[in-house]
C-alpha cells in the first residue's frame, strides 16, 4: 500500500468541494472523501488551507452566486437554490457579511444582463483561437556571402 502525504486527501476534497458545490455537501462529506474522521479533517483542512471546511465550501458557493448575480437576470432565490443552498435568508446573511451589500444591492451595481449581447460560444472559439496567419515564420536575412579563395600555390623552379 503506498502511502499519500495528509496534504493530497486534503486536496481531493477541496476539489471535491469546488466541483460539486451545488449538492448539499457536508463537512461529513469532504472528510469521507479524505478519509480523515471529521474532526481530524477539520483541523488538517484549517492548518492546511486557513479557514474551516465549511467556511471554504461557503465562500466557493458566494462567489458563484455573486457570478450568477452579475450574469443572469435570475431570482435571489433561485441563484440560492442553484449554489447549493437551502435558505435565502441564511443566503442573504452570508452573502451581506462577505460582500458589503445585499444581493439586490449587488445586482443593481452592475449592469443588467439583458442589455448585454450574448455571443455564441461557437463565435467564441472561433475567434479565440490564433489564427495561422499570426504564426508565419519569418524570412531569415541571408548569411553573408563569402568567397572561397585557392590558398596560392608556389611553382618550383
Amino acid at each position: 500500500m503506498i502511502f499519500a502525504p495528509p496534504e493530497r486527501h486534503l486536496l481531493r476534497a477541496r476539489d471535491l468541494a469546488d466541483a460539486r458545490y451545488r449538492e448539499p455537501l457536508g463537512v461529513d462529506d469532504l472528510a469521507r472523501a479524505a478519509g480523515l474522521s471529521r474532526a481530524h479533517f477539520s483541523r488538517e483542512f484549517r492548518r492546511a488551507f486557513g479557514e474551516s471546511p465549511h467556511a471554504y465550501l461557503l465562500t466557493r458557493r458566494l462567489e458563484r452566486a455573486a457570478a450568477l448575480l452579475r450574469g443572469t437576470d435570475r431570482s435571489v432565490a433561485e441563484i440560492c437554490f442553484a449554489v447549493g443552498l437551502s435558505s435565502v435568508g441564511s443566503f442573504t446573511t452570508s452573502f451581506t457579511r462577505t460582500y458589503g451589500m445585499s444581493p439586490t444591492a449587488y445586482r443593481a451595481a452592475f449592469p443588467p444582463a439583458a442589455t448585454r449581447v450574448p455571443v455564441p460560444p461557437c463565435a467564441l472559439r472561433f475567434f479565440g483561437r490564433p489564427q495561422a496567419a499570426r504564426f508565419e515564420k519569418t524570412p531569415r536575412p541571408a548569411p553573408p556571402r563569402v568567397e572561397a579563395t585557392l590558398p596560392e600555390t608556389r611553382s618550383r623552379q
